[in-house]
């Protein structure tokens, strides 16, 4: 029994089989957001001093330098995903909505990288 009727085979409409991955990966990435954001905020809270030297201590600690990169990549990643679904479903023009999942994805991209390049820096010292 098939659900498509042949106009929508014709179209070339239905599933892209797309949606599955998505909704994955934004389940994924909330999962993994839980425990790092919890880490975050409690090394925050239960940090003594909250000065520039504290801090750049704090973060030259390889598993810390880690930890922080991952919910770096994390939380752009799963930002990136909820805002595609925003776009795709309340844009209605074609070309602003292709336009505008590509800027999304290159932003996303670029500030994911100037966080992980910057926690990289003060890891190695630079």
């Amino acid at each position: 029994m098939k659900l498509r009727t042949p106009l929508s085979k014709v179209y070339g409409l239905g599933s892209a089989k797309e949606g599955v991955r998505h909704w994955w990966a934004q389940r994924l990435t909330a999962i993994a957001l839980v425990p790092l954001c919890l880490w975050f905020v409690f090394e925050l809270l239960t940090m003594t001093a909250m000065d520039y030297l504290a801090v750049t201590a704090w973060m030259q600690s390889p598993v810390i330098t880690v930890l922080l990169i991952l919910l770096i990549f994390s939380l752009f990643y799963h930002a990136q995903l909820g805002v595609q679904v925003v776009i795709e479903d309340y844009v209605g023009c074609k070309v602003i909505r292709v336009t505008s999942l590509i800027l999304l994805k290159f932003t996303m991209l670029f500030a994911g990288m100037i966080a992980a390049i910057a926690v990289l820096k003060v890891f190695l010292g630079l």
